[in-house]
């Protein structure tokens, strides 16, 4: 009943944990390449992997028995016992990934180690050896993978799309290039270069990668102790984002994912960061190999440290002690800016102590007094100034006041009762308007029946939303041209997911053409839209998308007009003149609902009458 399974049998069992995409074996070529000490590595993709993958290094290379022995089932040069383990410095060490893809797709391998006169190619197809023959070559290896998939229909039908695809290539590429910035790479697909990156510094290898606009957000970490070296890189947290997209973390030049390192790095920001907000970190661990197993997760992305508490704290006081060193966060900083110093002055001159002009006569309290005075008198209006009391007020008796002010308001309780909400009823419209703005955040303004409370940034994005959400439905785009186009630089994979969405950005009302590969020329913006905020718009737009993409696809109509919606709207904490407030008011409630914010949450409320009445007996 039981019996071995063929070889190609088992290689292509093997290759459904090895190679689940394209993207996989990019991944196992490229750390083949690094380790066979390369030191210019190029990447050549034609139709996001399915087609063609090329992986060309200037490594060691191999002789002709060992170009033969890499294809077999755990054949490998990296261990030899299980110790070996626990002491790797290599990417590699199963000996699995080349017999996997040689499995599943048809493969071409060049290779000539410095010290021969030719090279050696192979050629196997489905784990069959065709063709084995000396060939001219440069140095090291150039590995070509045809077709993946070919013998395997069912798990090419599995395959997403090609720009999906492409997009986790270029996330595996990124991950080994930012690993390694002392190697040259190189990224050509379809035979467009999309990266071309020389040996350089970390923080230059980060700007290649993720584009000019990094420089000024990274904030440098370095940590030495004895049991773990902490160095790297974290954004500033007004740079965070609503996804998680740009987080990296690795342990000996290895990519891995932790949640509980990650949430060191939440800990150390605790305070900085809105709650729905993640920080962008590429934080790189040293750690005695001894320490730490990397051999618990088939992808090699998890891994298992012998005393992680310790780490976890000393990178939590590495986060803190940068950011508080780099003024991010509050620290004590005794050092002397030169802003501040006062210049020395030259001789012959004297410096002259301040004066300070003080109105004996002044006393607040006063005018305290008048404030309550005209309240109490007029009521609150537009037309009315708070520093200039009403003679009337100032002569009656407050009991008289009283008594006055109760049977107003005894006198609008029954209006109140018997008539309905109407907000064309309630509203003071004109100059007779009061409203005012409270706390930057509140908008108060007057109802026959009580106040009415609105919350400044939820009507705001409830009225653009409404007006760009129309504009898409009748695809007519309001939109106005800038005096000058704005340039935009995007990464390679920001610039793929923009590609995804440009058509709905663009009946959106953006005006836009792509001269180069990583460039958008903004020559137009939606209204209501400033110049200064498109780069930090379409940032906004690539986030959630990337965050929620399944529900942007459900609706992307409703999905973009409230993304929009969101960036150009009033924030809390601006202040507002009183024309922009009644314009704000007059909008609002032309909306078809008004008073349920695009999130589902009141944009108003209404404080009556007899509530108030209640508060005071």
């Amino acid at each position: 009943m039981i019996t071995l399974l063929p070889d190609h049998v088992a290689n292509q069992i093997a290759a459904g944990e090895v190679v689940q995409r394209p993207a996989s074996a990019v991944k196992e070529l490229m750390e083949n390449a690094i380790d066979a000490k390369a030191t210019d590595i190029k990447l050549i993709i034609k139709d996001s992997g399915k087609t063609l993958i090329r992986v060309i290094d200037n490594g060691s290379g191999m002789n002709e028995v060992d170009a033969r022995m890499c294809f077999e089932r755990h054949a490998t040069s990296k261990i030899s016992t299980a110790d070996d383990l626990f002491t790797l410095k290599t990417k590699g060490f199963r000996g699995e990934a080349l017999a996997s893809i040689a499995a599943i797709a048809q493969v071409e391998l060049k290779t000539k180690k410095e010290d021969a006169e030719l090279g050696i190619q192979l050629t196997i197809e489905g784990s069959e050896f065709k063709s084995q023959e000396a060939c001219t070559c440069p140095n090291g290896t150039s590995f070509s993978i045809k077709n993946i998939f070919f013998n395997v229909p069912a798990r090419r039908n599995f395959l997403k799309s090609d720009r999906a695809e492409y997009k986790y290539i270029l996330d595996e590429f990124i991950r080994i290039a930012l690993a390694h910035p002392g190697v040259a790479f190189s990224l050509i697909n379809n035979e467009k270069e999309q990266y071309q990156l020389p040996k350089e510094t970390p923080r230059q290898r980060l700007v290649s990668l993720f584009g000019k606009k990094y420089n000024t957000r990274l904030v440098p970490v370095e940590e030495k102790t004895d049991i773990v070296n902490v160095s790297g890189f974290i954004c500033k947290p007004e740079f965070a984002k609503k996804s998680r997209g740009e987080q990296f973390f690795f342990v000996n030049d290895r990519f891995i994912k932790s949640p509980y390192m990650n949430h060191a790095v939440s800990n150390a920001m605790e305070g900085l960061l809105q709650g729905d907000h993640h920080p962008s970190y590429f934080l790189f661990l040293e750690i005695d190999p001894a320490k730490i197993d990397v051999n618990i997760h088939p992808t090699k992305t998890e891994i298992k440290f012998e005393d992680e508490r310790s780490i976890y704290a000393i990178l939590r006081s590495a986060l803190k002690r940068s950011l508080g060193q780099y003024n991010i966060a509050p620290s004590l900083d005794f050092s002397l800016n030169p802003d501040y110093q006062v210049p020395v002055t030259s001789k012959g001159k004297t410096i002259k102590t301040p004066t300070i002009e003080v109105d004996p006569d002044f006393n607040p309290f006063e005018q305290e007094k008048e404030i309550g005075k005209t309240a109490l008198s007029g009521g609150f209006s537009s037309s009315k100034s708070f520093s200039s009391p009403t003679k009337s007020a100032k002569g009656k008796h407050w009991e008289a006041l009283f008594e006055e002010i109760q049977e107003d308001m005894n006198a609008a309780i029954p209006e109140y009762e018997s008539q309905p909400l109407t907000l064309e009823a309630e509203f003071e419209i004109g100059e007779n308007r009061f409203a005012f703005q409270l706390q930057k955040r509140f908008i108060l303004t007057q109802l026959k029946s009580g106040i009415l409370i609105i919350d400044q940034q939820r009507a705001h994005e409830r009225v653009l939303y409404e007006q760009y959400f129309k504009s898409l439905q009748n695809n007519r785009p309001l939109s106005q041209q800038l005096l000058f186009p704005q340039e935009i630089h995007l990464s390679p994979g920001d610039m793929e997911l923009f590609k995804e969405i440009m058509e709905d950005v663009e009946a959106l009302g953006f005006d836009f053409t792509i001269p180069a590969d990583h460039c958008l020329m903004i020559n137009g913006v939606p209204f209501e839209t400033k110049a200064g905020e498109v780069d930090k718009i379409i940032d906004s737009m690539l986030d959630s998308y990337k965050n929620e993409s399944d529900v942007w696809k459900a609706d992307s109509q409703k999905y973009m007009a409230g993304s929009l919606a969101q960036s150009n709207a009033v924030k809390t904490g601006k202040t507002m003149v009183i024309e922009e407030i009644n314009q704000l008011i007059d909008e609002l409630f032309a909306c078809e609902l008004p008073f349920i914010s695009i999130h589902n949450k009141p944009t108003a409320i209404i404080l009556e009458i007899n509530e108030l009445i209640k508060r005071f007996q």
